[in-house]
């Protein structure tokens, strides 16, 4: 299969058949293979029946039932699991994306690219929402060093090997660009049309932003310090030692210089608190080390990865018979 197209549903049942039926006008003009696969997020609507029609039309269309409501991102890893394209291209169920932009995608990714990630210029959101999200882009783009205008943008177009194997979780899904320039990728970003939602209701809240947010912490941490935390909890815990010991040595000038009794100022509790975390911070950067070690050893894993090696054989050197 050439492309996979893969779209989760939630509670979409009046999106449905008029995105299948802007899907099927583009897969008809492109010179691929193709398949559409909807995953159906425990919709609690009439979206499953309506799926259920499509895949009873059309051969190319797969729909994947979840038992219950797990998330887009869980929605996403199942149809992923169940694709078969080269290219992978995500879409969101409620039709604000545009599939006009597939060839371009398509286009994007013969130049070279291994990640063209879509970038809603002009879009059909509140105000909080896009200044929310820019926000966050903004971070995103800082703390973890791949620049894109937009994380959020479900609709992206991915070569199938640069996320083999990538398990997602919690709201990393629109991380995948991230996954895909550790590991060498190429990753660009192409001005996809924003249609205005017609159908339904939006699914983001605010209560979305701490789950976005954690799971920053969680990529930051990936990026800087999975293959050596004691390196990460390390400084924390250095900081906190010295800055014991200073709190100590300031109490102790009060004391002896001041005639000040330790008693009377509350540094010595202050410098055993901090000096008690500095300690803790070290052990567990020495427990996160024995566990990382444990992950890579166990499972056969390396901790790099080779592009490509080039080498020249040399020319054996004439044996000596009289030896």
């Amino acid at each position: 299969m050439d492309l996979s197209i893969i779209i989760p549903i939630f509670n979409e049942e009046e999106s449905v058949v008029p995105l299948y039926e802007g899907l099927r006008q583009v897969l008809e003009i492109l010179d691929c293979s193709s398949e559409i696969i909807f995953a159906n997020d425990g919709s609690g609507d009439g979206s499953a029946k309506a799926l259920d029609a499509l895949a009873a039309r059309d051969p190319r269309v797969t729909v994947i039932h979840l038992r219950r409501n797990y998330g887009q991102t869980a929605a996403l890893m199942a149809a992923i699991q169940h694709s078969s394209g080269a290219v992978i291209i995500p879409l969101d169920g409620d039709g604000q994306n545009d599939p006009a932009d597939i060839p371009r995608l398509l286009a994007k990714l013969k130049e070279g690219y291994d990640v063209v990630s879509g970038w809603r210029k002009t879009r059909h959101d509140t105000g909080s929402r896009r200044i929310a999200s820019g926000a966050a882009n903004l971070l995103i783009s800082k703390l973890l060093g791949v620049g894109l205008h937009d994380y959020g943008c479900t609709m992206k177009a991915y070569r199938r090997d640069v996320i083999e194997g990538v398990k997602l979780y919690g709201e990393m899904h629109r991380f995948i660009p991230i996954y895909a320039g550790w590991e060498g990728g190429r990753v660009t970003e192409l001005e996809v049309t924003h249609h205005p939602r017609k159908f339904g209701r939006s699914k983001y809240g605010f209560g979305r932003i701490a789950r976005v947010t954690l799971d920053l912490f969680i990529l930051y941490f990936l990026d800087r310090a999975f293959d050596r935390p004691i390196q990460f909890f390390g400084k924390f815990g250095l900081i906190f030692l010295a800055t014991s010991f200073a709190l100590f040595g300031w109490a102790l000038v009060l004391k002896f210089g001041y005639g000040l009794s330790l008693v009377q100022t509350p540094l010595p509790l202050m410098a055993g608190t901090v000096g008690l975390s500095g300690v803790l911070f070290l052990l567990l950067g020495v427990i996160a080390e024995l566990q990382v070690r444990t992950y890579f050893e166990s499972q056969g894993k390396s901790p790099f990865k080779i592009r490509s090696v080039s080498h020249q054989s040399a020319v054996a050197p004439a044996v000596d018979t009289r030896w």
